[in-house]
């Protein structure tokens, strides 16, 4: 079609040699670390990002597709030279990818709960479904255990319950950006059909992951860096509903809960949204974490981005 819906933006920029006056910076333990390796001609900076910059998303390709994935990605550009020109030469630029999470905040929100009904034409009572999560905020590999209670007033039938996940996508550069895909799932007839006049309370348990759903196009999934694997994209936490635009992809997650009655009787179903995040790292293991082996190989990562000078 030749458009193209590449943007780039710079959110923050430095001279770095030679160093501005009365420039100092806090170094953490890996800087000096890889100070003393590195030798006295190595320059240690540091960017601080926007709080409410985007979080880094990538859309999953599908086995056919090619080229580079649509999603929100970071990188540090280097560049040696003094005009506009030199900073888009391809010899003069070196990158480093980076990724940027949301972390899941401290405390929980409201438990969800929803009670839906439905009537029928022509026929007297109503089928209730209330739903309830045990919690708002769930971390990445935990179990979501779904409380739902069936009350079957009418003198309907019920057949089957059917339990799923939902990742919402906005791809807020396209007016028709936005989709659902389902993460995981499951359907059970355990103690149906709930004939008229019974209830069923029952507890089914999900867990969103991205193990059975690597090979489905459009998946939301976090940033990707080298050497380190990936999880399904965290929900977007948005400081500010005005900023939509600035955050390129926004993600989002639902339980939804369906009950059959068959094809004449139609369906009811109800839905909760729910918060998928990352926990906040302990400081103290971070710094511990930065070991001898961490400098050698950031080191040997330096030494590769400067024989490849292509890269970006």
């Amino acid at each position: 079609m030749g458009l193209n819906f590449h943007k780039e933006l710079f959110l923050a920029s430095e001279q770095l040699y030679p160093p501005p006056e009365k420039r100092t910076y806090n170094l953490t333990k890996l800087q000096e670390r890889l100070l003393k390796k590195l030798g006295e001609n190595a320059v240690p900076f540091t960017f601080q990002l926007p709080a409410g910059a985007p979080g880094s998303v990538t859309l999953q390709q599908g086995l056919e597709d090619e080229g580079e994935p649509c999603g929100v990605q970071y990188y540090v550009k280097v560049f040696v030279g003094e005009s506009e020109i030199d900073r888009s030469h391809r010899r003069s630029t070196v990158g480093l990818a980076i990724r940027k999470i949301q972390f899941a905040p401290s405390k929980q929100g409201n438990q969800p709960c929803t009670v839906v009904r439905k009537d029928f034409l022509l026929s007297p009572g109503e089928l209730e479904l209330e739903m309830t999560l045990d919690k708002q905020l769930y971390l990445h590999g935990e179990q979501i255990a779904i409380n739902i209670c069936v009350r079957n007033h009418s003198n309907k039938p019920v057949k089957k319950v059917k339990a799923s996940i939902h990742q919402g996508v906005d791809v807020v550069l396209f007016q028709n950006g936005q989709y659902r895909n389902a993460v995981s799932s499951v359907e059970t007839q355990d103690g149906c059909p709930i004939q008229p006049g019974s209830n069923l309370q029952k507890i089914l348990y999900l867990k969103p992951s991205l193990g059975s759903n690597r090979d489905k196009r459009g998946i939301a999934l976090d940033g990707q860096i080298k050497r380190d694997d990936t999880t399904l994209a965290s929900t977007t936490l948005l400081m500010d509903p005005e900023q939509r635009d600035a955050f390129g992809i926004i993600v989002s997650y639902t339980v939804k809960v369906k009950l059959y009655l068959g094809a004449l009787n139609g369906e009811l179903t109800a839905e909760l949204p729910f918060i998928l995040m990352h926990p906040k790292p302990d400081k103290a293991k971070l710094i511990h974490a930065d070991s001898q082996a961490d400098v050698e190989m950031f080191r040997q990562d330096t030494i590769c981005h400067q024989e490849s000078v292509d890269v970006y």
